[in-house]
């Protein structure tokens, strides 16, 4: 019996595997950037997660000057907004959205080459909001804050796998 309750586990790993494999899951892997040294300027909270996660997901390596770099991916913004969504009967705030938008573009040391525009990405998230829980709800905003950097983040990482040099004119 022992071995019969072995091989069925066995069977059901090996079903849950093929399923998985027919859905089109599989690991996401090493980013694979079109070039080999990158510099980031800054050192901001965004910056850092975003060094981390190249650091460990990529072949590309970070660089500490522009002179040494390849690429250079630098930011033209990054905001943090909170906007009312809703009141309640009584007149006070019922719903917030948080939005956190990111402004940046990748390019050759001098700024001649453009490996990707300047593009933005803007993420929300709602939040409902309560007076009697004023503590709770700063919490859950600083955690929604953190998981939108971690969203951002990916986001900047498969956008910088898509990069590619503008092509060159010839006059």
């Amino acid at each position: 019996m022992w071995s019969f309750e072995r091989s069925s586990r066995a069977a059901l790993a090996g079903v849950m595997a093929a399923l998985l494999a027919a859905c089109g899951f599989h690991l996401r892997g090493q980013a694979q950037l079109p070039f080999e040294t990158l510099y980031i300027p800054g050192n901001n909270p965004l910056v850092v997660e975003l060094k981390r996660n190249l650091a460990a997901a990529s072949k590309t390596r970070l660089v500490g000057s522009a002179g040494d770099a390849q690429a250079v991916l630098g930011f033209t913004q990054e905001l943090r907004d909170k906007l009312i969504l809703s009141f309640s009967a009584a007149g006070r705030v019922s719903e917030y959205q948080l939005r956190y938008r990111v402004g940046f573009r990748v390019t050759d040391p001098k700024g001649a080459q453009v490996y990707l525009p300047t593009s933005e990405i803007l993420l929300t998230r709602d939040m409902a909001f309560s007076d009697a829980q004023v503590l709770a709800k700063e919490a859950e905003e600083a955690l929604l804050y953190r998981d939108m950097q971690r969203d951002m983040v990916q986001q900047i990482i498969r956008r910088l796998v898509a990069a590619k040099p503008a092509p060159v004119l010839m006059e």
